[in-house]
């Protein structure tokens, strides 16, 4: 009763809603014309966010809070040429993978093409305030104030020195070599594509790929501008240095690389968006158009297209004033308000079709709204709840709460002007209906006798059906020249309620759930930054290159202990080189121990020889002069010094899925921190992208379904029975479960994009199947079968022209040279196709089978009609009303 009592009060709501926006349409109309006139004149406050990593790495992440505690005791910035990472180096740089088309890059030929390509960027020149500045001038300084360059680069100064005066030349070994002045360095991430003799330890035969790093330093605001000006044109020069060389290839990479690739896709998606408004457009007009040219309405299916429009501009204006930041992500933003208002409008022209011809335009707006808005509303309730989920400081990644806020305000203002603007426009085309007057001359249309003495061609544009007597509400009879609604009307609702036809349905949907079911078990998180930028960039050429030659070895981890451990004890010795063992090493503590045992002295010393050998002895040693870097030394109360703090760099061998593996590394060595008695922590800033990217990703997503759920719960006293909104959840469920498999099929990772799309596809999945299944379970007379057929005349023709121009829209999409785009395409295409096959497809059969059951109801108004009328005609012989009262 509560249930009912709702309903219709907020259907009598809307009712009267309606009758004044049809009292105003005027105001309604240009009302929202000029606050999105006014509102769009903010573009001139147009930004754009450029810094990534506020964007895309967890805002809240034990990297961070590691990194800030490495940072205090050894600086990033200075020691980022030792922390190697791939895509995430901090501060500025210039980089740069060379291969070679024929041979090895370790030819003497192509030695001497390295070196000289590293003569000629040293000489880059970039004029500021009058002076020109070299890398000399901007490198990053070691302790004797010289430019930290690679250690492969003085191997081959090394290499060619030796064969330029006849001597026996060096080994060259992999992934650590020994340099002449007796010092070991890593290689492995700056040689790659090695074939090398015994593993590596005896030498290297031959090498595909060379890769350079040029670090510089950004310690003012000149300074960041100089560093920037000289990362371009350290990108135009390695272009006339491979167009002057073409038996190398190179592929730069700089610190604004991905930054400027990330933005880019907003630049190259202008024209396909473009071309896209006009598909959608074109297609829309042709959806709303028929042979009656009174009853066609092309300019209500180009109006749906511009209330949208408008929205995007209010919401546009307003996320300028407010000071926000663009980035690509929000290029979704049009397609999640383009999907929510079709819906609205086609549903309310489908509506409009439904009423009664021969009522006033204010009755048939009234009763438009009446049947309407109160889904719509909910819908649009749906889509701010599981958006404002998304949007609240619960969500880690920043790009998705962004992008969930815009969604909420873009959304609301959607509701809003379909319900204003969209509304007013009925009422004008309304009254052009009930006039009898041409949908797009407005000129009134005459009648059949004087139609017929006019010419072809007059006939031909004039054409209406004349209908002057009264219509029941629903009959579309009138309606039935319009192309879809014929279709749905005698051909598609006969064939998919055929009995012969349902077995093959639910069969192709067992095989549906069966691939769903196959991708879902292969889903992995997309937490590489290279899906997110355009393709044809730099930054996609250096990461294949990257991940063809350099996916030997991982990033360098930094090992920190940062408090006093007793070094000297054999125990802790013994749990430090068990702790590192299994990696590639770089390690003061690991050579400090081999320096004692070649000079024949015991490792197991006490504190003060100890650490006065490591002082005195160990560190002055030219070969071992760069450990001082990785020690701290304090100077105790008695006088002695100790080792509060040290680091150690270590290199894992990994394969080609190399961020799976440090993911499942990273966990590992944090659960080893947390046990050992040695206090440790590990860092590499590529750690801030990864650490807790799988469930930051996730949890937007799984608190969005379950805020959705709730909703679907607690909102079943205003749905038409309890049963529609269980239906709702089930095919939500099956929706998000399709979306999330075939996008794995289809090589589309869990990333932040993907994860937005599955949000709306929750939303998706409500808009397209509640008027189905609340217009079925209404329905108190005629078998399921019955009722599915009149739901679907009634629903089906909208969602089916929703989908149309929804995916003619998408398509230009996939045209766009752009990971981010791609996966957003994949993702929405995916998720109106599934939506559209269990809407017009599997609802339908299933309904016609399973619960709300249409028997019950109707023996139970049969039996109440049999009790009224016995009571009817027993009141009527008096001489036995009280025999046949008792009776009864």
């Amino acid at each position: 009763m509560l249930r009912q009592v709702l309903h219709e009060g907020l259907k009598t709501s809307f009712h009267k809603l309606g009758h004044f926006v049809a009292n105003h349409p005027v105001f309604f109309a240009s009302a929202p014309m000029l606050i999105s006139i006014l509102l769009g004149a903010s573009f001139s406050r147009y930004r754009i966010e450029e810094n990534v990593e506020y964007l895309l790495a967890p805002k809240h992440s034990l990297a961070k809070i590691e990194g800030n505690l490495v940072d205090s005791l050894f600086p990033v910035n200075r020691s980022k040429h030792t922390l190697y990472s791939d895509l995430q180096t901090p501060g500025r740089y210039g980089r740069v993978i060379i291969t070679s088309r024929r041979g090895s890059v370790l030819d003497p030929r192509h030695i001497d093409l390295v070196l000289k390509l590293h003569n000629t960027i040293t000489q880059i020149q970039v004029p500021m305030l009058g002076f020109n500045y070299t890398f000399a001038h901007l490198c990053l300084l070691d302790d004797n104030k010289s430019c930290i360059v690679d250690d492969i680069l003085r191997a081959l100064e090394e290499i060619r020195s030796a064969r330029a005066s006849n001597r026996t030349v060096p080994p060259l070994r992999y992934p650590i070599t020994r340099l002449r002045d007796g010092r070991e360095a890593y290689i492995g991430h700056q040689l790659g594509g090695v074939q090398a003799v015994g593993g590596g330890r005896d030498g290297v035969r031959s090498a595909r790929a060379l890769q350079l790093t040029y670090y510089l330093q950004a310690v003012s605001p000149l300074n960041e501008m100089v560093a920037a000006r000289w990362e371009l044109q350290f990108c135009r020069e390695l272009e006339r240095f491979e167009e002057a060389h073409p038996e190398l290839s190179l592929y730069p990479f700089t610190s604004s690389s991905l930054q400027r690739d990330f933005q880019r896709t907003s630049r190259v998606s202008g024209r396909p968006l473009l071309f896209s408004l006009a598909v959608c457009l074109s297609l829309a007009v042709l959806c709303c158009s028929m042979r009656d040219c009174v009853r066609t309405k092309p300019w209500l299916g180009l109006l749906a297209l511009v209330t949208v429009s408008l929205a995007t501009l209010t919401s546009a204006g307003i996320f300028n004033l407010t000071g926000s930041k663009y980035n690509s992500t929000y290029l979704g933003i049009p397609f999640v308000m383009l999907g929510h208002g079709l819906f609205g409008t086609f549903e309310m022209l489908s509506s409009w079709r439904r009423t009664r011809e021969d009522q006033h335009v204010k009755e048939r707006v009234a009763a438009v709204f009446s049947d309407c808005m109160l889904p719509f509303t909910a819908s649009t309730a749906l889509h701010l709840v599981t958006f404002g989920i998304g949007a609240s400081p619960f969500t880690n990644i920043e790009a998705v709460r962004l992008f969930c806020r815009n969604a909420c305000l873009s959304v609301l203002f959607n509701y809003l002007y379909i319900l204003t603007f969209y509304g007013s426009n009925l009422v004008f085309a309304g009254y052009l209906e009930n006039n009898y007057r041409h949908s797009l001359f407005c000129r009134r249309v005459p009648k059949p006798e004087l139609l017929q003495q006019k010419p072809a061609w007059y006939r031909f544009l004039m054409y209406t059906q004349y209908n002057e007597e009264a219509s029941d509400p629903g009959d579309l009879h009138a309606y039935e020249s319009h192309l879809l609604v014929a279709f749905m009307k005698r051909y598609y609702c006969d064939w998919i309620t055929n009995t012969y036809v349902k077995p093959f349905v639910v069969l192709f949907y067992l095989v549906y759930i069966s691939f769903a079911l196959m991708g879902y078990l292969q889903v992995s998180e997309g937490s590489d930054l290279s899906n997110v930028v355009a393709t044809e960039t730099s930054t996609i050429a250096y990461t294949r290159a990257q991940q063809r030659y350099f996916s030997s070895y991982s990033p360098v981890i930094g090992f920190y202990i940062y408090e006093s451990i007793e070094y000297w004890n054999a125990s802790v010795q013994e749990d430090l080189l068990e702790y590192t063992k299994g990696f590639e090493r770089i390690s003061w503590f690991e050579s400090y121990l081999n320096y004692l045992h070649g000079l024949n002295i015991s490792t197991n010393l006490s504190r003060s020889n100890f650490t006065e050998r490591l002082r005195s002895g160990f560190l002055r040693q030219p070969r071992y002069l760069h450990f001082s870097d990785d020690i701290i030394f304090a100077k105790r109360a008695d006088g002695e010094f100790d080792v509060v703090a040290s680091r150690m760099f270590l290199v894992a061998k990994t394969t080609e899925n190399k961020r799976e593996e440090m993911s499942i590394l990273l966990d590992t060595l944090r659960k080893l921190s947390l046990t050992s008695r040695v206090k440790f922590i590990i860092f590499n800033p590529s750690f801030v992208y990864m650490d807790r990217y799988a469930s930051s990703v996730g949890a937007p997503l799984k608190n969005s379904c379950i805020a959705a759920l709730f909703m679907l719960f607690f909102s079943t006293f205003l749905a038409a029975d309890p049963l529609v909104n269980a239906w709702l959840t089930v095919t939500v469920a099956s929706v998000e479960f399709g979306v999330v498999g075939f996008m794995t099929l289809w090589q589309v990772e869990l990333d932040c994009v993907s994860v937005l799309c599955l949000i709306y596809g929750v939303n998706y999945a409500v808009d397209s199947s509640a008027p189905l299944v609340s217009a079925f379970a209404l329905g108190r007379e005629s078998t399921r079968t019955r009722w599915v057929k009149l739901a679907l005349e009634r629903h089906g023709v909208p969602a089916l022209q929703s989908y149309l121009c929804y995916g003619a829209a998408l398509l230009p999409l996939a045209a766009v040279p752009s990971n981010l785009t791609r996966t957003l395409f994949r993702c929405l295409f995916l998720t109106a196709l599934i939506t559209a096959f269990h809407c017009l497809a599997i609802l339908p059969v299933l309904l016609t089978f399973l619960p709300p059951s249409k028997r019950k109801r109707r023996e139970r108004k049969h039996a109440a009609e049999h009790r009224e009328e016995i009571e009817c005609v027993e009141m009527v012989d008096s001489t036995r009303v009280v025999d046949q009262i008792t009776t009864v």
